[in-house]
């Protein structure tokens, strides 16, 4: 008798016979499983038939992953796989359109089950696929399901893209640069595309050379959404693997077409809400343009470069044109010399006789330079009004503009993430951005003007300088949180979060954080945190309960594909399924496959999961790592997540936690139980305070026997 937990309870159908109940012998062979289901209903040759799952996507049943099977599952029998393959192979040569296209639709379907695909393919079933493709005379339908299965038999990884001819090739570009063809095709074409230019160089050579920036660009402009999206994600791909001179070039063309204020326009400010992939398009493209700046951001100023004398040169010039200037040429050359380092100084530059020294660290180099010209030529009125109201304060109240340029540079180089790699799954874009073409050079000059308004309100002096730089960061990411939509909406939020909202929202948020209080208020603390802490469990499975859109990432970062998971409402299931775009909360009915609380073993997050190792060419994504957990079950078997965002990551290992029956360790859960305590406390307290709370409303008082008592004004009026 075998052990229990080798056996599960299933049922098999087939159509037009009487569904089967059995019990399956995991240790025994799957051939001979198959067999017994075919003698019952009396079928030979057993060999030709498989089981297969009747739900979802309807894979068959291998010796690699029949472990998945669970008690209750319903399969079927069907033909096997090398059979369908081998009919499917047959079927998609025939000379009969609707035989043809009938195989071809199958295809399209099956093609996403390993087993079938690699069957297919052992039988040259892609060579087939690549002859229907360079056919002249197959379009519509045809061409559509050819292109979505080959698709999906390439997602398997067993042929490299590498081995693809450049007549398929050529005929794939030629597609997308035809615009009366089929939009269907087209978005295929540019997916087939995408997955071919990280590959290799030669293949990023040949794309980018058949499929022009120019078609890009016309295809990111028509109004079917899909074909849109699949052109960003050609364009990202292409971006993204060309070298850093070949991407500024590109980045340089891009902005002579105004493609980021279109997509400003179309984009960003389309009547449709943006999809989770377009988002992390646009992340993205904001990253790659963002990071364009980091040769300036990493580069120390030469003192020995004309050019860049020049342009330091140039801040004296605008901000001091008078006639000190004009008569300058009267003085000898050390009379000079004290002029200009007494102008440097009145610039805030600390080593004012050899400004450049102030500009040598790195970051933000250059590119702190580059800033400070940037807003004496384009706003010459704020830039002079900064310099003279300084000049004209006592020294140690002066803002030194230099220095805080230099070190704002800085800051929002860090804020801005300038310089880093871009996250696989990040979706945190600013709209404002692509409103405009100068954005970090922009965004300096709004900043560098609150800076000199946030030191006024503070009564800065040389020594608040750190302080006064704490609060405008604060100032600027409180701001950026809120997303604005354009820099005249950045600019007006920001100057309103002055230093006295600033202190006034410091002191509401330290109001929630533990104060010092005396033992006895310590103690009842504690007594308060077990009901608080069930309290919070029971949110976190209400959560659970309500389910969550999970994304799923591969290898070549399409992430077009979405799944569902949801906690039963008895918490004995995770029930998890493949979802389509544009549903948010589907019911649990649908969601096909599900695992059982009682089989969770373990939670494993961060390093710990196992699609984070598989992830291990390259540099390790810091973002992938906060937001990836997994639920270990069986032996070896695990569901692996990835968060949207810290919050919901923070509440899905809380509530996996609780049904592990485990402590909540995540920064929410203290946060929450912090708040919570805080509250109750307040509100056992009053009763320390000799106020007697009653348990019902008071009663309301009877009416006065007459309004006498109210004044008449009317006298006064008339």
């Amino acid at each position: 008798m075998p052990p229990s937990k080798d056996v599960v309870k299933i049922a098999v159908q087939m159509m037009g016979a009487i569904p089967q109940l059995i019990e399956l012998n995991q240790a025994k062979p799957l051939s001979a499983v198959v067999k017994e289901v075919c003698e019952v209903w009396n079928l030979n040759n057993s060999e030709r038939y498989a089981l297969q799952y009747v739900d979802g996507q309807q894979a068959y049943i291998t010796e690699l992953n029949r472990g998945e099977i669970k008690n209750g599952s319903i399969l079927q029998l069907t033909t096997a796989p090398d059979q369908e393959a081998a009919k499917l192979h047959g079927g998609i040569q025939s000379n009969s359109v609707d035989v043809k296209t009938n195989s071809l639709k199958k295809l399209a379907s099956l093609s996403r089950d390993v087993a079938f695909a690699q069957e297919f393919i052992s039988r040259n079933g892609l060579n087939q696929l690549f002859l229907i493709v360079e056919e002249d005379n197959n379009t519509g339908e045809i061409l559509a399901y050819t292109l979505k299965a080959f698709v999906e038999l390439m997602e398997h990884d067993f042929v490299s893209w590498e081995t693809l001819s450049p007549s398929f090739i050529k005929k794939i570009v030629s597609y997308i640069n035809i615009s009366p063809l089929d939009a269907s095709i087209q978005q295929i074409s540019l997916a087939i595309l995408e997955n071919m230019v990280p590959t290799s160089r030669a293949l990023f050579e040949l794309v980018k050379q058949q499929v022009t920036l120019d078609r890009l660009i016309a295809l990111l402009q028509v109004m079917n959404t899909q074909l849109q999206l699949k052109a960003m994600a050609l364009l990202i791909a292409l971006l993204l693997n060309a070298g850093e001179a070949e991407r500024r070039d590109m980045m340089d063309y891009l902005g002579e077409k105004n493609l980021r204020q279109f997509i400003h326009k179309n984009i960003v400010h389309a009547s449709d809400p943006i999809a989770d992939e377009m988002a992390h398009y646009l992340y993205v493209l904001q990253s790659l343009t963002l990071n364009l700046l980091e040769c300036r951001m990493r580069a120390p100023m030469d003192p020995y470069s004309q050019e860049q004398r020049d342009l330091l040169q140039s801040l004296r010039h605008a901000a001091f044109v008078s006639e000190n200037e004009s008569s300058a040429g009267s003085y000898n050359t050390e009379r000079r010399h004290s002029l200009c380092a007494k102008e440097f100084r009145k610039l805030g530059f600390v080593n004012n006789s050899n400004p450049a020294l102030d500009l040598h660290r790195t970051p933000p180099g250059l590119l702190a330079l580059d800033s400070m010209v940037y807003f004496s030529r384009h706003f010459p009125n704020a830039y002079s009004r900064f310099i003279l109201e300084n000049s004209s304060r006592e020294d140690k109240h002066e803002c030194p503009f230099a220095r805080s340029s230099i070190q704002l540079s800085f800051m929002l180089c860090e804020i801005l993430h300038v310089g880093e790699t871009c996250s696989e799954t990040a979706q945190a874009f600013y709209p404002m951005f692509f409103g405009q073409e100068h954005f970090f050079e922009e965004v300096f000059c709004i900043c560098i003007q609150l800076l000199n308004k946030t030191w006024k309100e503070m009564r800065a002096t040389q020594e608040d300088f750190d302080k006064v730089m704490q609060v405008v960061r604060e100032q600027i990411t409180r701001t950026l949180v809120l997303k604005p939509t354009s820099l005249e909406l950045f600019k007006s939020r920001v100057n309103a979060l002055n230093y006295s909202e600033i202190l006034r929202l410091r002191q509401t948020e330290r109001m929630h954080q533990e104060e010092i209080l005396p033992v006895p208020v310590l103690e009842l603390r504690e007594r308060l945190k077990p009901e608080l802490i069930k309290l919070i469990q029971q949110q976190r499975l209400l959560h659970l309960c309500e389910g969550t859109l999970f994304r799923k990432i591969s290898t070549r970062r399409r992430q077009d594909k979405l799944w569902y998971c949801r906690l039963s409402p008895n918490h004995k299931f995770l029930h998890y399924g493949d979802v389509e775009e544009g549903v948010e909360n589907p019911p649990i009915e649908s969601l096909q496959e599900k695992v059982s609380v009682a089989d969770m073993k373990a939670l494993l997050v961060g390093r710990e999961c196992p699609h984070t190792k598989e992830k291990s060419s390259g540099k390790q994504n810091k973002d992938l790592l906060d937001l990836a957990f997994s639920i270990s079950y069986d032996v070896g078997e695990h569901l692996n997540f990835i968060a949207s965002t810290r919050y919901e990551f923070c509440l899905w290992t809380d509530g996996l936690n609780v049904l592990l029956g485990r402590e909540m360790v995540s920064e929410r859960m203290q946060s929450d139980l912090d708040i919570l305590l805080s509250m109750e406390l307040k509100l056992r307290l009053l009763d320390l305070e000799n106020i007697a709370i009653p348990d019902a409303p008071p009663d309301i008082p009877k009416p006065p026997s007459n309004l006498n008592f109210c004044y008449d004004f009317t006298h006064i009026e008339q």
